[in-house]
Formats: structure tokens, sequence, C-alpha cells
């Protein structure tokens, strides 16, 4: 998947992108509410080479895509089917130092058109920690809907945590 939209350049990650994709997996802040810790200089290699073969979307196979902007990587959209026919679950992470200025919700919006025309998905949802106020809002702004809220589901960094299920089908997307 390649897509270019009014600001953006979306494509699978090369090898130019190391530094600005740790540049955003070893903040702490951002990754609060993955389901990892941040990177270290000793594990940014082993990490950032297992995103950069994740280079098509298939049954047993993820897609990791880097979100550019004015050649920057500012942003990385995870996508992976579920167990359930024609679904993917979404996952992003976007440097903080481009936040405010609709970055993600460009890029998530041209990611899940080309989702629903290219791939024949019927279901598009994102899973994430309920404390995540930003990726809920993101999540609403593209066309999903709150479909879950589940109580402390989930152990995650030493803690038990809440968790939302977004979801969306082709008619949620907005005009």
């Amino acid at each position: 998947m390649q897509l270019k939209t009014e600001r953006l350049n979306i494509r699978p990650f090369e090898v130019e992108d190391k530094e600005d994709i740790f540049e955003i997996y070893e903040d702490e802040e951002t990754c609060r509410f993955l389901l990892h810790e941040p990177w270290t200089d000793k594990d940014r290699d082993e990490h950032f080479e297992r995103k950069r073969n994740q280079r098509s979307l298939g049954q047993k196979s993820s897609l990791s895509l880097a979100v550019l902007a004015d050649d920057k990587v500012i942003g990385d959209i995870a996508i992976w089917y579920t167990d359930m026919k024609e679904t993917v679950e979404i996952g992003y992470a976007f440097n903080k130092n481009y936040s405010g200025f609709a970055y993600a919700s460009e890029a998530l919006s041209a990611v899940v058109r080309s989702l629903f025309r290219d791939y024949a998905i019927h279901r598009i949802q994102a899973n994430m920690d309920a404390r995540n106020l930003a990726s809920a809002k993101l999540c609403e702004r593209i066309g999903m809907r709150r479909e879950a809220h589940f109580i402390q589901d989930y152990w995650s960094k030493g803690e038990w945590t809440d968790s939302y299920v977004y979801a969306m089908l082709e008619g949620d997307l907005p005009d």
C-alpha cells in the first residue's frame, strides 16, 4: 500500500526511516499506552527490522506504514487481520512534536478508505487503553464508533487497565 494525501506520503518503511521512527518510539509519553516499552539504543535495530519486514497485508502477514510529512516519518500505522472474516485491526503512533496539525486524522482516513476500497475489508477496529483519550478522539474524528468499554480487562505494564474497542464499516465513512 502506498498512498498520497494533500500533505502526506504513506508507504512501507525503508532503511532510511530508522532514526525518525526511533524518535517516536523512544519517547516514554508516546509509549505510555502502547503494549511495549520505549525502544532503546540496544533494541531499536531489532524493533525497526521487524517493522520494516511487515510489508504486505495478508491472512498471515501484517503491514506497517510510515507516514511522512516533508520527507520525515512522523507516524506509524500498523494493520493486521483478526480471526474474523474480512476484519482488520489498526494501531498507530505519531510523533508528539507533530500533534495539533491533523496529520494523524489525514493519514488514518486515507488508510481506512484504501482498506475498504482496495482490500475488500468488511470491518476495521482499533483496541486501546481507555486512558488514551487522544486515540479515542482520533478514532471518532475519522468516523469510528466506540462499541465497547471493558473494565480492567487487560494487564499492562504492572496494572489492570480498561480498554475501548472502536470500529467502523465502510458505510460509516464520512462523506
